[in-house]
C-alpha cells in the first residue's frame, strides 16, 4: 500500500531489473518507490527483467512502464526519457542504479575492458543526467540519486581496479551536479552500499572465494553489524532521499554500509 510520501512524481529507475533471482538494489528501488506513491519508469537491458519489476508494481497496483535500454548508448537513453515524457509528462526522480563490478587490476585488464567498466558505471550516469536535467530545469524541481559504492572511497580487497575508479568518479560527479543545479531546484545525491546480500554478488563477486557459503560468511564477518545488508536498506535510502524529508540534503554520498566505511580497520 502506497504511504503517499511521493505520490504525484514521476521516477525513471535505470537498472531497475535484477541480475538473477531475488531482490537488487535498482529491483527493490523501483518497488519501493512505487509503494510510496510514485509512477515508475522500469528500465533494464533486459527486457524479461524490467518486465518483471513492473509486473511486481502492478500486482500492488502502482503505476509503472517497462522499458529495454542500453545505457552505453546515448540514443537508447533519449528514447527511454521521450518515453516517459510522452506518457507521464514530466520526470521528479532519476534514480541511476546500472553498475557492473569486472574483476582484475591494471596488468590484467584490457584497455577494452577497462573502458567499459567506465562507460557502464560512470559515463552511462552522464548521459542519464544529460537526457533528464533539461525537464528537471523547465520544471525548476527534481531529484537525481546515483547508486556508487563503498568501494569508491575505500579498498575493499577485491581486484577491481576499474569498478573503484568509475564508483569515485560517480562520487564527485554527483558532488558537482549536486552544488551546480542547487538553485534550480534540483538536489542530487549518492548512495554508496556496503556489502550487500544482492544477486549482484553471486553473479560477480563469488569467484573470488571458494564456495558460495565462504563468499557469505566472509562477507558477514567483514562488517560491523555481523551480516550484509540487503538491497531494502538501499531502497529505503533512496525514497527518503527523493522525498521532502530530505529537501535540505544536497551533494550528499551516504554510505548505507552498516559502519563499513567509518571504522579504521
Amino acid at each position: 500500500m502506497a504511504d503517499g510520501k511521493l505520490a504525484g512524481r514521476t521516477a525513471l529507475v535505470f537498472g531497475a531489473g535484477s541480475i538473477g533471482p531475488g531482490w537488487g538494489n535498482g529491483k527493490a528501488a523501483a518497488v519501493a518507490y512505487a509503494r510510496a506513491g510514485a509512477t515508475v519508469v522500469s528500465i533494464d537491458t533486459n527486457e524479461a527483467a524490467a518486465q518483471e519489476t513492473a509486473a511486481l508494481i502492478r500486482a500492488e497496483n502502482g503505476r509503472t512502464l517497462a522499458l529495454t535500454c542500453d545505457v552505453t548508448e546515448m540514443a537508447d537513453v533519449e528514447t527511454c526519457v521521450r518515453r516517459a515524457l510522452d506518457t507521464f509528462g514530466g520526470i521528479d526522480i532519476l534514480h541511476n542504479n546500472v553498475g557492473h563490478a569486472g574483476m582484475g587490476g591494471p596488468v590484467d585488464l584490457t584497455e577494452d575492458q577497462w573502458l567499459r567498466e567506465i562507460d557502464i558505471n560512470l559515463n552511462s550516469m552522464f548521459r542519464t543526467c544529460k537526457a533528464v536535467l533539461p525537464q528537471m530545469l523547465k520544471q525548476k524541481r527534481g531529484v537525481i540519486t546515483n547508486i556508487s559504492s563503498s568501494a569508491g572511497i575505500r579498498y575493499t580487497g577485491y581486484p577491481y581496479a576499474s569498478y573503484y575508479a568509475s564508483k569515485g568518479g560517480v562520487n564527485q560527479f554527483t558532488v558537482g551536479l549536486g552544488l551546480q543545479y542547487a538553485r534550480d531546484g534540483i538536489r542530487c545525491n549518492a548512495i554508496l552500499p556496503g556489502l550487500m546480500d544482492t544477486p549482484l554478488i553471486y553473479a560477480q563477486i563469488v569467484g573470488q572465494y571458494k564456495s558460495v557459503e565462504d563468499m557469505q560468511a566472509a562477507r558477514h564477518a567483514a562488517t560491523p553489524p555481523g551480516r550484509m545488508g540487503t538491497a531494502w536498506d538501499v531502497a529505503h535510502a533512496a525514497v527518503f532521499l527523493a522525498s521532502d524529508d530530505a529537501a535540505y540534503i544536497n551533494a550528499v554520498c551516504l554510505p548505507v554500509d552498516g559502519g563499513l566505511t567509518a571504522r579504521c580497520v
